[in-house]
Formats: structure tokens, sequence, C-alpha cells
């Protein structure tokens, strides 16, 4: 079972992150369109799971497949579309896991979704360190289970989310 875990922004998430993106873009190479950093572990001073989350846009999903058995050589499990459709989802470490990594296709609009939301909680650190705190609280309420954990969030990031995109049509954010 997993454990729920959030902890104090950590200055090496950054490290990791580049880390594990130089090994992933030497493995898919040509394939990369662009790679990037999201998640909770992006936003510098956010209350966090130490859980480094990679997006990776493509330029086709379904040659992602084909890269499975040299993402294992890393540590990665693939879990395919894991509940998102056009998504190719690898996670690493099971219950202890350590990075995920998201693929999609150049142009899905989870890229602009992801990238918007990252990047509004990194202008707004009023909105980011609510959003710590509220995931602290159910951190504390749930700490054997992840699902609730996750359920208990979702209405505050959609609210986020939505005041991501009002703001984005603002400020043009480049997927690759």
């Amino acid at each position: 079972m997993r454990k729920v875990e959030v902890t104090s922004y950590n200055k090496k998430w950054s490290l990791m992150y580049k880390k594990e993106a130089k090994i992933i873009s030497e493995i898919f190479k040509s394939e990369i369109k662009g790679i990037h950093h999201i998640g909770s572990t992006s936003v510098v001073n956010l209350i966090s799971k130490p859980i480094i989350d990679i997006m990776v846009v493509v330029k086709d999903i379904e040659r992602i497949d084909s890269f499975n058995s040299a993402m294992m050589d890393i540590g990665y499990e693939p879990k395919g579309e894991s509940g998102i459709p056009k998504r190719r989802f690898f996670q690493k470490g099971e219950n202890n896991r350590t990075h995920h990594v998201h693929f999609y296709e150049k142009g899905e609009p989870e890229i602009k979704r992801h990238l918007s939301f990252r990047n509004y909680l990194r202008a707004h650190p009023d909105v980011a360190e609510k959003y710590g705190s509220f995931k602290k609280e159910l951190a504390k309420h749930f700490p054997d289970d992840i699902e609730a954990y996750i359920k208990g969030k979702e209405q505050l990031v959609k609210e986020i989310e939505e005041k991501a995109v009002d703001w984005d049509k603002k400020v043009d954010i480049d997927e690759e």
C-alpha cells in the first residue's frame, strides 16, 4: 500500500528532473518535441509528494509503446494510458515512487493543461501556498489512503485549473 507523504519543497527535485530528463532524452532522441518538469515538485516552495512528474511531448504517441523495454531497463513500469486517453504513462519505484513520466503527442490538450497549471502556480505563490497547505491537511487525514487523498484534492485542483486556463489566455505557453 502506498503511504501518503507530502514534504516541504526540496531544491534537489529540479536536479532529479534534469538528470532523469537527460536519460529519457537519450532513449527517445528524435521522437521528442519537448520535455517538461510538471506537477508540484516543479513549483518552488510548494509542498508536494516527493515524486518527480515529467511530461514528454512526442511526434507520435503510438511509437512510445515500442520503447517499453528501454524504459523498464532504467527502472520504469509501463502503465499504458492509465486512465487518460492518448497518453502513455510510466512509473518508477512501485510503492516508493520517485518519478512519473507522462507522454503526450504534440497538440494534445493535456499538454497545455499541465503547463498552464504549473505556470499559474509559479506565478501565484499565494495560490500555491493554499494548495500546498490543503494537500498537507489531506495527507494528515488520509495517511494510508492515496485514493482518498487524490479524490480530496480534485475540487481544488479543478478550481485552480480553471483559473490557470483563463490566466493562460493572456500568456502564450509554447509546448515545445
